[in-house]
């Protein structure tokens, strides 16, 4: 499965039911301007075969997950920050921020996470594209 991602793109995974992550994608889709981004549900098929593939605890990490083909996986605030890295002026500066210690923008991160459904609510399902961005995502 892995082989056949595009080398050119990278792969966000998501909590297909949190809606602060529904709508942080699209943001991130609004302003990828450069169509660096794919992006798929972290219930999906293909989410499950990426967090199989590199026995990713879904228990410490379930909201944001950054696949890249030639650098691996990242997670938590270093995914946030990598892909705001990629979305262009003023987003791009929010990058001087993986100077901090992974541990500290961890606690942030992981902070928001535990809350996210109590402050931004659920969905009972995933979210299903439209037809026309159909093709940025990865079932």
């Amino acid at each position: 499965m892995l082989e056949k991602f595009p080398k050119n793109k990278q792969l966000v995974l998501f909590d297909g039911v949190c809606n602060l992550c529904n709508t942080s994608i699209q943001y991130i889709i609004k302003r990828d301007s450069k169509n660096l981004f794919m992006f798929t549900a972290l219930q999906s098929d293909f989410g499950k075969h990426i967090i199989s593939h590199f026995n990713i605890d879904t228990t410490k990490i379930d909201s944001i997950i950054l696949y890249h083909p030639e650098k691996g996986i990242s997670y938590k605030s270093t995914a946030a920050l990598k892909i705001a890295a990629k979305l262009g002026f003023p987003l791009n500066l929010m990058a001087v921020f993986l100077l901090v210690p992974a541990f500290i923008r961890n606690w942030v991160y992981d902070f928001i996470a535990k809350n996210r459904y109590k402050w931004y609510g659920k969905k009972e399902a995933c979210m299903i594209p439209s037809p026309e961005l159909k093709n940025k995502f990865i079932d």
